[in-house]
């Protein structure tokens, strides 16, 4: 298109005298309505020699042009004015049609902060046209915030320095509520003589990438902060803790009952789903956004966004002005009005099911109330993800506390609930689980009485936790009890022990090598007659024994290998004990820990021991409290016992003469003391009781014999002989002379049985008293 050069002539007095057709199609007006009129009502006050003019168009918009000003000279060579003439504008370079059409904003300010050029997208993010803002500085066109203060520090720093600069900023945009992160790019602008005389700035708008980066920040954020217990609530407080306030202005967690529980998942309703609410969380203080208090239960109808996620098994979004979000926010608010007001401006809602291991536990649900962005698309892919990592972990809070309440219950059903009735000690327990993430060990104890009034003691460490830990347990306690019954001595039943777990180990791993199990026992027998301790241990700490004159310390022992090790001897240790003394065993995790050291804390055990205690049950919470750390590493158990003794005035002993025409004589001499005793209705089943275990003494055993009567809780009758023999209880025939002796015993006393000796066997009976 051909453009036509404006031009005017205007004389010395400064009006128009002459107008051409270039003129009129720049102005708008003709030549009737220039000619003869004032240059200044269309150029301005005065004339520039040259450069930009603002011309006023004939619709009142400014026009500017580049004016070139020529004298006219009269005839005598007087001014006599000018011709004035408007070259067209080139056409806009490539550059500048690239400037005016980048998809970023992009501006030039001059060294003191003042716009000179936006291009469409900068005039864009400011919300107003470029000629509102041309010579402007840049700090009264924007708020005065943080992130204004540092824009205009750096465009400052670049004019001085002539650097460029680069960074980020996050922040929002004039003429939107919406926030952008924005990647800066200025630069310093010179002339052909380098001399610098603006500055010029790009501007990325790159909140897409911004949020990918802290969606995939706040992944890895998670792996570190979410699980980082075993506990479902806490675990469900972390993942709360991690969207509020940086994702969401408030977030929720909500379980199923059997979560919290034992019981198995059940199948999700279609109606009205019930879930408890375990965590939640606000950008606000008190969290009044919340309808639901922590540990209530609450119904979600099934319209709801929390209902359709978990049926869907999906996040579903929810925003607001949808009849169903619409609804919501009634629903809560009916609920809990006192936190409507919390609850307004309320625009974007997501609720994601937590699913670990094909099992859906609960729904997570996050709001955004002054967050300016709606919950989009990416980011339900990055909640499934958050709470597809949350709800293993939960999961995983789960299955151990479960584990845990088993291996606990399994545990205490093993352990003595009620110690049976004995006289021989008085003994007080604790018992106290670590609460460690591996789980219950394997410790445990007993009190196992004894025929002859004797009574054993027993506590043991099985190597491992969880509930193959306590199973083990489980076991050699009840091997140990049934050893005990064939009342073999402490360092002979540890034997057998240490064969049965070598057995086990073959058994359960299929090889020969059972040093895995690595279980320690500790075994003890007290007698309250001869006032002796015997025991032996099996890789197992020793006792410490305090006596009535308050001496105290460890029992020295050769303590043998653990269980399970084999080919290696076991030793008896035997102590004599006044009555009154108190014997404490003990598992290792009450002195052993990681950062323990054993002397130190054995010696923190005796001085317990030695502490003033009214009864043993307050002793055993003063050697607790004085010993262990605040938190224990492994499980405890501790045993006390304090001993008594049975007198001579209780006990009665006789010599028997191996010929059966003695009995009678000491069966005389055995009524006679429970004359003395005031057990006269004793006298007939104690009768027989004698005749019958003295007479198989004679005939079938060797000397010596002895005969031995123990009033206890019970009266006990034992024959002692050389031979190493055990009677044998059998069913006579109808036409058999004998037989039925101990058959007799069996059935008039409440229980009878034979222990091996060191000089051979004692048949022993107990009749109630």
């Amino acid at each position: 298109m051909e453009h036509l050069v404006a031009a005017a002539v205007i004389d010395a007095r400064g009006v128009v005298t002459g107008w051409s057709e270039g003129a009129r199609e720049l102005t708008g007006r003709t030549a009737g309505e220039a000619v003869g009129r004032p240059a200044a009502e269309l150029l301005g006050d005065a004339l520039p020699a040259g450069g930009p003019v603002v011309l006023r168009h004939k619709d009142g918009r400014p026009v500017t042009v580049t004016l070139t000003a020529c004298p006219v000279l009269g005839p005598g060579g007087e001014p006599a004015g000018h011709v004035v003439t408007v070259v067209p504008p080139p056409p806009p370079s490539l550059g500048e049609l690239a400037f005016q059409q980048a998809s970023m904003s992009m501006s030039v300010f001059d060294t003191r902060q003042r716009y000179l050029r936006l291009n469409g997208v900068a005039c864009q993010v400011m919300g107003v046209d470029e000629d509102v803002l041309l010579g402007r500085p840049f700090p009264e066109t924007v708020e005065d915030a943080e992130h204004s203060q540092g824009f205009n520090f750096h465009l400052r720093e670049v004019a001085r320095t002539g650097r460029p600069v680069h960074y980020e900023s996050y922040t929002g945009e004039p003429s939107g509520n919406r926030e952008h992160a924005w990647n800066i790019e200025m630069w310093p602008v010179r002339d052909p003589d380098g001399e610098l005389t603006a500055v010029a700035l790009a501007a990325f708008d790159s909140s897409e990438q911004y949020w990918a980066r802290r969606r995939l920040a706040l992944l890895n954020e998670a792996a570190a902060s979410i699980g980082t217990t075993l506990d479902v609530v806490r675990t469900a407080e972390e993942l709360v803790g991690l969207l509020v306030p940086q994702y969401a202005d408030f977030a929720s967690v909500d379980l199923f009952d059997w979560v919290l529980g034992s019981d198995e998942p059940p199948r999700i309703p279609e109606s009205h789903i019930v879930l408890r609410r375990v965590a939640h969380g606000s950008g606000t203080d008190g969290t009044p956004e919340a309808a639901v208090h922590l540990g209530e239960t609450d119904a979600y109808p099934a319209y709801s966004p929390p209902a359709r996620a978990l049926r869907e098994g999906r996040a579903v979004l929810s925003q607001a002005g949808e009849p169903d979000f619409v609804r919501w926010v009634a629903e809560r608010n009916t609920r809990a009005p006192a936190g409507q007001p919390h609850r307004q401006g309320v625009h974007s809602m997501m609720a994601v099911p937590l699913k670990a291991r094909g099992t859906t536990l609960g729904v997570a649900v996050a709001i955004r109330l002054t967050h300016p962005d709606d919950f989009g698309d990416d980011d339900t892919v990055f909640a499934e993800e958050l709470a597809s990592r949350a709800a293993v972990c939960v999961d995983n809070a789960r299955r151990f506390a479960r584990e845990r309440s088993t291996a606990l219950t399994l545990q205490h059903s093993l352990l003595p609930r009620g110690l049976p009735g004995q006289a021989a000690v008085e003994v007080a327990h604790r018992y106290l689980p670590s609460g460690s993430t591996a789980g219950i060990g394997g410790d445990w104890f007993d009190v196992i009485p004894l025929s002859g009034s004797r009574v054993a003691l027993v506590v043991g460490d099985v190597v491992g936790h969880g509930i193959p830990s306590s199973a083990t347990m489980g076991r050699l306690c009840t091997a140990v009890r049934t050893l005990a019954d064939v009342d073999l001595p402490p360092d002979e039943l540890l034997t057998h022990l240490d064969d049965l777990v070598t057995h086990l180990a073959t058994y359960d791993d299929g090889s020969a090598d059972a040093a895995e199990l690595g279980a320690t026992c500790l075994y003890a027998v007290y007698d309250p007659v001869a006032r002796r301790l015997a025991m032996a241990a099996a890789g197992h700490p020793p006792p410490a024994l305090l006596l009535p004159d308050g001496t105290v310390g460890l029992v020295e022992m050769t303590p043998g290998p653990p269980l399970g090790v084999g080919g290696h001897p076991f030793e008896a240790t035997e102590v004599d004990l006044p009555e009154g003394a108190i014997v404490a065993l003990y598992t290792d995790g009450l002195i052993e820990g990681r950062d323990r050291d054993i002397d130190r804390a054995s010696a923190e055990l005796c001085s317990a021991l030695a502490a003033p205690a009214a009864t043993l049950d307050a002793l055993c919470d003063t050697v607790l409290k004085a010993v262990l750390p605040e938190e224990p590493g492994d499980d405890v158990a501790l045993l006390l016992a304090r001993t008594r003794a049975l007198g001579a005035d209780r006990v009665a002993t006789w010599d028997v003469v191996p010929d059966p025409a003695h009995v009678a004589a000491t069966r005389q001499a055995a009524m006679e003391q429970l004359a003395r005793w005031g057990l006269d209705e004793a006298s007939f089943v104690t009768e027989l009781v004698v005749s019958e275990l003295v007479t198989n003494a004679i005939r079938y055993g060797e000397p010596p014999i002895q005969l031995r009567l123990i009033r206890d809780r019970t009266l006990i009758c034992e024959v002692s002989d050389a031979s190493s023999t055990s009677p044998h209880l059998r069913r006579a025939h109808a036409f058999d002379e004998g037989g039925r002796g101990l058959l007799l015993v069996a059935q008039l006393t409440q229980r009878w049985g034979s222990r091996q000796t060191a000089r051979g066997k004692t048949i022993w009976a107990e009749q109630t008293l």
